[in-house]
């Protein structure tokens, strides 16, 4: 038996050698060279785990987002993991990377021009990337989704789009491209789903009339021209906020402009059956067939090897019976003793081998806590970036255990509070009071938060993280300066508002408005519009709070209820006839809101007063009979602006208040609409002062007055700059 002892080390050596050689990869060096540039131009971020300045082997350790086939990486994620820095200089090495996703970070400098060559799906959205698309893009012909959004791409885009001819999906909305779109547009034979919105593209669109599109959004924009025929047979078509004109000696063009998006604008790839980069294959999942590598090889043979080895141990331990039968197995690995030693029975390793049962102690552990709602979150949604989790300790301490003195107000929901964190980033911490919920009840939370966290613009107080943690529920917002409207027009305290400037917040309001209802399906509708939930900031520029909330309202408990019920006693005169009935469209009465917020806003009185006469509470009640008599209407505005304005610009605004706050809501015009209206009224208004200054006598509010520019302006794209993190 102690000659057999050699033969036995010796295959423990060989079977720990065929281990250590099953564990080694081997990752083409380019492609390590190319990551380790990656992660040094990105900062290094700890974010990325497992990663190193030098030396290590992605497809090996694992890292953090990286997933291989055999030798080669194939697949890189990187999505919303809060990276600064740029995207490095030797991306062209990862030769075999079929999908690059980089989006929702803060990544800033310009898109390299030496990208993966062989990639199929890009995405870089919700970044800080500038300038423009560099021209190497047209040599990736095996590319089919490109999303590039949410960025500071800008200037004219050249001839980039030559030779993409697999090119299915494209989304470069949320920029400030400028110019006529580039005729190369046209070699996108295959494209189905092309998102330009919110740019600044100017020009014909006739380039896109051929291709065979299914969805195409070009809203707010300042194309011209004439509509493209072609354009009726898109189904999922977006073409408001631009400038086309009517085509002559043809049948009208009878395509709602204002239609509103059927799917919410992506801000990852297109989600289609062929879109494989919302799941990544783990390493172990099967990859398509491809021809072996040098390292699948080795991990052929050295599996066969090991199969070998397991059978020659097998039969010589079993022949030569070297394992005593009578030698007790002790502890178990993980330290959980095993049954008395005098009742154990040892088994000999071929029946172990064979699947014999190991006699340790049962583990009867009982699963008593529920899956984290914050662990599942994360899992099944991406957050923007900037979007973050926040402890309950963090919040804690930044808030001085929300004391008083951090408190800066009450809302329907629960208290709102400063929080000042140690790396100077200023938060307002809105407390959600919610109790326990369910795990139901937690989810429909969490959507709230997902919904809310990408509502981006300029005049939206921005979500920038959240905290779900031992029953609390808390919602961090960026801090705007502590000045309502309310406050600004009602509280003596404070200058009173020019005309100007209130007519330049209502209209910061209604794009606000407009974003929300037109850029998501279904819409997200505020049903909670009023003057309190105004912010505005040093510039006195109109930030909405709350957007997205309305869902967490029916999670509240019952005391948080009553006393939102007690503050909406004293709003009710925001509310649309509608309110409380089943199945009301919400965006309908963000309209009527609006409208009793115009009419708070020209005559400086709150929307329901009970310290005023009966017949003259309710606002809205008491300047209906009044809105259609010139001499009532001048009566009705507020003393310290009254003489400020002419008399058709207040009419002009008074008709906008009327279509508004109309009863019936199917009579009430989308917020579009508004938007365009009042971005007239200021222009004509800008015209005269300009047409005074200069001694002219041209009136812009006569019915004659004509002009080639609509003066449709769109609601402001999105900008980082506005809520840096």
């Amino acid at each position: 038996m102690l000659q057999q002892r050699p033969f036995t080390y010796f295959s423990v050596v060989v079977y720990s050698t065929i281990l250590t050689s099953l564990a080694r990869a081997f990752t083409n060096r380019p492609e390590v060279a190319a990551l380790q540039d990656l992660y040094g131009a990105l900062n290094y971020p700890h974010e990325l785990i497992g990663w190193r300045k030098y030396g290590g082997d992605p497809c090996v350790e694992s890292w953090t987002g990286v997933s291989c086939s055999g030798s080669s990486v194939i697949y890189l994620k990187l999505r919303d993991l809060n990276l600064t820095g740029n995207l490095g200089g030797q991306l062209n090495n990862l030769n075999n990377l079929k999908q690059l996703d980089v989006s929702s970070n803060r990544l800033t400098g310009e898109i390299p021009h030496n990208l993966p060559h062989n990639a199929t799906h890009i995405n870089m959205a919700f970044n800080h990337l500038s300038h423009n698309i560099p021209h190497t893009l047209s040599y990736m012909g095996n590319l089919r989704h490109l999303n590039l959004s949410h960025n500071t791409l800008s200037g004219v885009i050249g001839n980039v789009f030559t030779g993409l001819q697999n090119l299915r999906e494209m989304d470069l909305s949320y920029n400030d491209f400028t110019g006529d779109l580039p005729r190369s547009l046209g070699s996108l034979t295959n494209i189905t789903r092309l998102l330009l919105q919110n740019n600044k593209f100017t020009g014909s669109v006739a380039y896109l009339s051929p291709l065979p599109l299914t969805d195409l959004n070009i809203q707010d924009n300042c194309f011209s021209g004439i509509i493209p025929e072609n354009f009726r047979t898109i189904p999922n078509l977006w073409i408001g906020g631009n400038r086309f004109h009517a085509r002559v000696n043809s049948p009208p063009w009878d395509f709602p402009l204002e239609k509103a998006p059927m799917v919410r604008n992506i801000s990852g790839p297109p989600t289609t059956k062929s879109n494989s980069i919302q799941n990544y294959p783990s390493r172990g999942v099967r990859q398509e067939k491809k021809r072996l590598g040098p390292g699948g090889i080795l991990l052929l043979v050295g599996g066969l090897t090991l199969v070998v080895t397991f059978a020659a141990l097998f039969i010589v331990f079993a022949i030569s019976n070297m394992i005593p039968r009578s030698l007790p197995l002790g502890k178990a690995e993980d330290g959980l003793s095993t049954a008395p030693e005098e009742n154990s029975q040892s088994l000999p390793l071929s029946s172990l081998l064979m699947g014999g049962q190991r006699p340790i102690a049962s583990l009867n552990r009982t699963r008593t806590e529920k899956v984290s709602g914050r662990q599942g979150f994360s899992k099944r949604c991406n957050l923007p970036v900037g979007t973050k989790m926040f402890t309950l300790a963090e919040l804690q301490s930044t808030t001085n255990n929300f004391s008083q003195e951090n408190l800066l107000g009450e809302g329907s929901l629960g208290a709102v509070y400063r929080a000042e964190f140690p790396d100077g980033q200023v938060l307002a911490v809105k407390n959600i009071n919610m109790g326990a919920l369910s795990l139901t009840e937690e989810e429909k939370f969490l959507d709230v938060v997902w919904t809310a966290s990408r509502l981006r613009h300029p005049n939206i107080v921005t979500l920038l993280g959240y905290c779900a943690e031992h029953g609390h529920y808390f919602l961090g917002y960026e801090y705007v300066r502590n000045l309502s409207l309310d406050e600004a027009l009602h509280c003596e305290s404070f200058m009173p508002l020019s005309w100007t400037v209130r007519l330049q917040i209502a209209l910061g309001v209604a794009r606000a408005l407009d974003y929300l209802h037109r850029s998501f399906f279904p819409p997200v509708a505020h049903c909670n519009l009023k003057a309190a939930n105004i912010l505005l900031d040093d510039e006195l520029i109109p930030r909405i709070y709350g957007c997205g909330l309305s869902v967490a309202r029916r999670l509240v408990t019952n005391r948080v209820k009553t006393k939102a019920s007690e503050i909406a006693s004293g709003d009710r005169g925001y509310l649309a006839p509608e309110h409380g009935q089943p199945g009301f469209d919400n965006t309908r009465s963000d309209v009527y809101s609006f409208g009793v917020l115009l009419l708070e806003i020209v005559t400086g009185r709150k929307p329901f007063d009970n310290s005023k006469p009966r017949k003259e509470q309710s606002l809205v009640k008491w300047a209906s009979s009044r809105l259609h008599d010139n001499e009532s209407i001048e009566q009705m505005v507020d003393p310290v602006i009254k003489g400020t304005f002419s008399s058709k610009s207040l009419s002009r605004f008074v008709d906008i208040i009327s279509l508004c706050i109309q009863p019936v809501k199917e009579f009430r015009p989308p917020m579009s609409e508004i938007v365009e209206h009042l971005t007239n009224l200021r222009r004509k208004m800008e015209m005269t002062k300009h047409a005074a200054s200069e001694g002219t006598e041209i009136d812009p509010f006569e019915k004659s007055f004509r002009s080639a520019n609509t003066g449709f302006v769109s609601s402001p794209a999105y900008s980082y700059s506005a809520t840096s993190v």
